[in-house]
């Protein structure tokens, strides 16, 4: 029963984030209420009967925990295009997609706004071509000029929602600054989350001394979180050799920094006899080692993957100091019990999705393993074959998700993960728990030295696997159902007792054909403006060589189409979709013929007789990004205003607020 704990609070949080108009607060007290009743009478219900009201009442509180986190984190998100000074608090760094410095600001000011429409957090990208300004440090007060402007909606109707991201990180706006940085006060102390985000980036800087270029940027990046030195070249291969996992400070090293612990513990403990034989030794090692994971949580950063490994293996380790066995099913439940508590929001994201998919899949394969009642190997072979297992059955489960949330996949993941992770294990996280002992005594480098061995070792792999053809593969983007029904094969097989668990090889098959018979929008518009793309039949032809280039690669990924942008927009050619960029292509514009759609990156002057369908920043304003899709009635269109709804992340303008002329030529069907 436990291990349905977690599931249906998962339904129910699904449900909140799947519905399209935001919930009152008289119905988050209903659902209180009727979960009230419900467990009140499962109570007098007999064994066979009590889980399924125990389920919905489940169900429905986690429907109200996500209400209430939506809430919690509520914060002003700016509402404009805003361009002038911006002052803040530095609170964060790290690297944009194009490989610029990002901070990201609290306590931010802005010229001739309100502090009650002020967003309490702003991320900015420094693109500053002159002076460098000044040196970016933890809680330093800073100012700049910059533009902002509210976190962006998904870049097509259904994809990824960044608006909703940001909400919940309490990001208000996103931008960037051309002019250099300058230091408005000094960095603030007596704070503990600056204090450790100053011993973060100072232990960030020693490692990159002591292991200066590439290597030194991958050791940063695994003890401290700081990937600002990881190059594009080096992450490219990490992430085409399915390796970028490496990079995630979670449960993989979560778990192997305990191991190393408790076992060093364990054997220091028993090197005493009487140690050995009077006290709990076990007990006290996984002391240790929770101890020695809490200041890892810290070193690291605390982001939430990491805080879901720390989680998951602090109830490891509370059950070895109960006298519990340390992995099991029910230890997994616990955990992501805490976590869609704590973090309702988590159950959106691939990492929470990948790292719950692999441990349960790892715990359930080694359960049926260890039921077995004959070795399937010899006793000399079981390490290996450990390793194999665990690597196979980690890239079996997390390899479906991967690619529907990341529309890749690592053909030779399994050969690079089996030549890197043992070296994990054996030489990278013990060389960095050495170094930490050795730091005191200035004698760190020796240990360094030999995790620089091992990560120079992992990098020779992941370049070697991302340079053979075909290391990488593209995937269609799959439908809203697919991920879900997935989940439900996966659950009723491992968690379902009796013949009704192989009914989950069904689901898992259906979500296969499911995602087999995916479509994609014949035309997709971005939600300015700026770019259009055609399906045709050389792939998607875009509208734009350059510019607008999140947008481009996330629609060709999710057409599974691996090619660049500039490739594709050789495929554009003139027809029934026009596309105007900038104010002269519209202003030279003659006008439209019958039946075009003309997507322009201004404003498009009213016209008097309109015949054609525009889109311009003043409708896309209201629309979101558009995907059209041509049937023998005429063009079906959806927009993001359809899929994300009226949400507290979203702000679309009243529909009233659009212009007349608009509305008058909007010949466009709707589904």
């Amino acid at each position: 029963m436990l291990g349905w704990v977690p599931v249906c609070l998962a339904i129910g949080i699904g449900c909140y984030f799947s519905i399209k108009v935001e919930p009152k607060t008289p119905h988050f007290i209903y659902l209180l209420l009727s979960s009230a009743v419900l467990l009140f009478l499962a109570r007098h219900l007999t064994e066979a009967i009590s889980p399924l009201p125990v389920g919905v009442a489940l169900c429905m509180i986690g429907f109200v925990l996500a209400g209430v986190r939506a809430h919690t984190v509520a914060e002003p998100v700016l509402g404009w295009r805003y361009y002038g000074p911006v002052e803040g608090r530095i609170i964060a760094m790290d690297r944009s997609q194009s490989d610029a410095l990002r901070l990201t600001l609290d306590q931010v000011r802005l010229d001739r706004v309100p502090p009650a429409r002020t967003p309490a957090r702003v991320r900015l990208s420094m693109h500053s071509k002159g002076p460098a300004g000044i040196t970016p440090e933890p809680g330093l007060r800073v100012m700049t000029t910059a533009h902002l402007s509210p976190p962006s909606g998904p870049v097509e109707p259904g994809g990824f929602d960044f608006q909703r991201h940001a909400w919940f990180a309490r990001l208000g706006a996103v931008g960037y600054a051309r002019v250099p940085l300058m230091g408005a006060a000094p960095a603030q102390d007596g704070q503990a989350g600056l204090l450790v985000f100053r011993i973060r980036m100072a232990a960030s800087a020693h490692i990159q001394q002591r292991l200066p270029g590439d290597t030194g940027g991958f050791a940063a990046a695994i003890t401290t979180g700081d990937r600002s030195a990881m190059s594009r070249d080096d992450l490219d291969a990490l992430r085409a050799s399915n390796l970028a996992h490496l990079l995630a400070i979670s449960g993989l090293h979560m778990g192997l920094l305990t191991a190393v612990v408790f076992g060093a513990l364990r054997l220091l403990l028993a090197a005493h006899p009487r140690v050995a034989l009077v006290w709990p030794t076990k007990g006290i090692a996984a002391v240790g080692a929770l101890i020695a994971a809490s200041g890892y949580l810290a070193l690291s950063g605390g982001n939430v993957a990491t805080q879901r490994a720390f989680i998951m293996v602090a109830v490891a380790l509370a059950a070895l100091i109960i006298g519990r066995r340390a992995i099991s099913i029910r230890a997994v439940a616990v955990a992501a019990t805490i976590v869609l508590i704590w973090w309702p929001e988590a159950l959106t994201g691939p990492g929470f999705q990948m790292s719950f998919a692999a441990t349960t899949a790892l715990v359930a394969v080694f359960g049926w393993l260890r039921d077995l009642e004959q070795d399937l190997v010899p006793r000399w072979a079981k390490p290996v074959f450990g390793v194999f297992i665990s690597s196979l059955v980690a890239g079996l489960a997390t390899a479906p998700i991967a690619a529907a949330h990341f529309n890749t996949i690592a053909h030779y993941g399994l050969i690079a993960n089996l030549l890197s992770v043992p070296l994990m294990g054996v030489l990278v996280i013990p060389a960095a728990v050495l170094a930490l002992v050795l730091a005191p005594v200035g004698l760190d480098w020796v240990a360094l030295w030999l995790m620089g061995l091992g990560l120079d070792w992992i990098l020779g792999v992941a370049h070697w696997i991302a340079g053979i053809d075909g290391a990488r593969g593209y995937v269609i983007a799959p439908g809203p159902w697919v991920i879900p029904l997935l989940t439900l094969g996966f659950l009723l097989l491992v968690l379902w007792q009796g013949r009704l668990r192989w009914a989950g090889v069904a689901a898992i098959l259906a979500s296969f054909v499911l995602w087999q018979g995916a479509e994609r929008p014949e035309v997709l518009i971005a939600d300015n403006g700026t770019l259009v793309g055609v399906l045709t039949k050389d792939g998607r032809a875009l509208s734009k060589a350059k510019g607008a280039g999140f947008v481009a690669r996330n629609w060709l990924e999710n057409d599974g189409d691996g090619t660049s942008q500039e490739r594709a927009a050789r495929h554009w050619r003139a027809g029934p979709i026009v596309h105007l960029s900038g104010k002269r292509a519209v202003a030279s514009f003659a006008g439209c013929r019958e039946g075009q759609i003309i997507v322009a990156s201004v404003e498009v002057p009213a016209l008097s007789d309109p015949v054609c369908t525009v889109f311009d920043p003043v409708r896309l304003k209201h629309t979101g990004a558009v995907a059209l899709n041509q049937t023998v009635e005429g063009w079906v269109m959806t927009t993001s205003r359809d899929t994300a709804g009226e949400r507290l992340w979203t702000a679309w303008p009243e529909p009233k607020d659009l212009p007349d002329q608009y509305v008058r030529i909007n010949p466009t069907k709707r589904p």
